[in-house]
């Protein structure tokens, strides 16, 4: 989780600087050279030629530029992660493989339906008709007979 903070800061810092240095320049000079940093309404009624000219004579503000940035962040930021979520729903909506399983009848998990051994309990499970070099005899009914290993103790 702690990864997923840095890299999401890091993120917004490079949403952040991709507005404020690409977007917002061209969207400024196509509405008339205007610089939304330094769009503000002062309401002490003085008028500024910069923000950071108000800012420092200790004007009250209002900096609907920097706000109309704001929303670009946010608006690029949301789609972003609309983006990354959507890609994470596929990955999670792929399909599984299922795998046909039977259970053992001495420890009752689920194995695999070709297993020969359970890997849980170490069971051996043989095929009856099946001879001691895996061939099969005449007899083509399938049934699994269930043998356990009984270890010897000493």
């Amino acid at each position: 989780m702690a990864i997923g903070v840095i890299v999401g800061t890091a993120f917004v810092k490079m949403v952040d600087s991709f507005v404020k240095d690409i977007i917002t320049p061209p969207l400024g000079l196509i509405l008339g050279r205007v610089n939304f940093t330094n769009m503000y309404i002062s309401l002490t009624g003085r008028t500024y030629t910069t923000l950071a000219e108000a800012k420092e004579a200790g004007a009250i503000t209002i900096n609907y530029g920097v706000f109309i940035g704001t929303i670009i962040d946010f608006a690029i930021i949301s789609f972003a992660t609309y983006f990354v979520l959507l890609q994470v729903g596929r990955l999670k909506n792929a399909p599984v493989v299922s795998i046909p399983v039977k259970e053992c009848p001495f420890c009752l998990s689920n194995i695999p339906a070709k297993a020969i051994r359970c890997p849980q309990c170490t069971s051996q499970l043989t095929i009856v008709g099946e001879d001691e070099f895996g061939e099969q005899d005449n007899d083509t009914r399938v049934k699994i007979h269930f043998r356990q290993n009984k270890k010897r103790l000493s």
